[in-house]
């Protein structure tokens, strides 16, 4: 218990020392004042300031705080008739008890439908991981197709005669390289298809989309695509979930792979920048493709609508749902002359200070 009440104050500091000061001086005022005045109701703000920790079991103890400090106020005051302050005690405790009951079953259910939205959100990047295991496997089988090769070299430098050290050494370091390679592959999509809770860490959007455009790269290059990147270098960073955000990016991606499959593979052009206006960051996507009819332009963000013969219609409604959790917004346009952007924008770190 005690681990846990450490862990709550690391996580949220400034939150805790407001709710503490709050309801330090809700407890002088109802303890100076009359018994006739039920000052102790104030501590029902106190307890819906502690539901934005978000931590049903904070507001829990919050709550029997702030009732334990009004029963100790009732005892230390001296001024008031002491059988209206009982009443109002009373009415206090109950609002306190009501206001602690009602707090704690909202920020329950708010939780499960935060682990069901998890939870959907895995199972679309895992089927993103579906669609992309030919890439991914051909990202993976060329590092350990060089191993071998490298491994084999390795082998008749040492068994030459006298034995060339030296490029038996070069061989094991791009042997080393290669191994790295692959681990990278492999550990992205571990981490993209991982049960885990969404985080809030500061994330570098550059080498995020760099990470999910790497998953990609086979794609890309299967379906004879021109791929340009344009990412500002003082890119300021962002505070949200990394797997979730690449997630929002590889279906863009995606998306506009597709939608260049019908065209002649000279024209095929994809574009994906990102800039920083201040105190917001926007990742775009662009591509040559089919484009989005305008009809369903204002449709393409919701849950179960499509335009692929084939699609779910589930991809975009959770990357808006993504974007919009991370407090940013998710849109789309036409690309001039042909095609469509995809794109978010996202509150940078600098902003959120401001």
């Amino acid at each position: 218990m005690r681990r846990e009440v450490l862990r709550y104050l690391v996580e949220a500091p400034l939150l805790w020392l407001g709710i503490t000061l709050l309801a330090a001086l809700v407890f002088v005022a109802d303890t100076v004042t009359n018994l006739e005045i039920a000052f102790a109701v104030l501590y029902v703000a106190v307890i819906l300031i502690s539901v934005r920790s978000g931590r049903p079991r904070a507001v829990m103890a919050v709550g029997l705080t702030c009732a334990v400090l009004t029963i100790v106020s009732y005892c230390l005051t001296r001024h008031g008739d002491s059988q209206s302050g009982m009443v109002n005690g009373a009415i206090s405790l109950l609002a306190i008890g009501a206001t602690t009951y009602l707090a704690i079953r909202i920020e329950t259910t708010e939780a499960r439908a935060r682990q069901a939205q998890s939870e959907l959100a895995r199972m679309s990047r895992i089927m993103t991981m579906g669609e992309l295991s030919t890439s991914i496997a051909h990202e993976v089988s060329q590092p350990i197709t060089a191993i071998v090769a490298n491994g084999n070299a390795a082998l008749r430098w040492l068994s030459a005669v006298p034995p060339d050290q030296e490029e038996a050494r070069h061989a094991l370091d791009r042997i080393v390289k290669d191994a790295g390679r692959a681990g990278e592959v492999i550990g992205r999509v571990r981490s993209l298809v991982a049960r885990t809770s969404p985080s809030r860490d500061s994330i570098d959007m550059a080498e995020t989309i760099a990470e999910a455009l790497a998953l990609v790269r086979g794609e890309i290059r299967e379906n004879h695509i021109l791929l340009r990147t344009e990412l500002a270098n003082d890119l300021p960073s962002v505070t949200g979930d990394r797997v979730q955000l690449q997630q929002v990016i590889l279906n863009f991606v995606i998306n506009a792979i597709e939608a260049m499959a019908g065209i002649d593979a000279e024209k095929r052009e994809l574009l994906v920048s990102a800039a920083a206006d201040g105190r917001k960051i926007t990742v775009s996507v662009r591509d040559t493709g089919t484009g989005v009819p305008p009809a369903a332009s204002d449709r393409m963000f919701e849950a179960f609508f499509t335009t692929k013969p084939t699609g779910m219609g589930m991809g975009l409604a959770i990357s808006r749902s993504i974007v919009e959790a991370h407090g940013g917004t998710i849109y789309t346009a036409p690309n001039f002359p042909h095609g469509a952007v995809f794109g978010f924008i996202l509150p940078s770190d600098i902003g959120a200070r401001g």
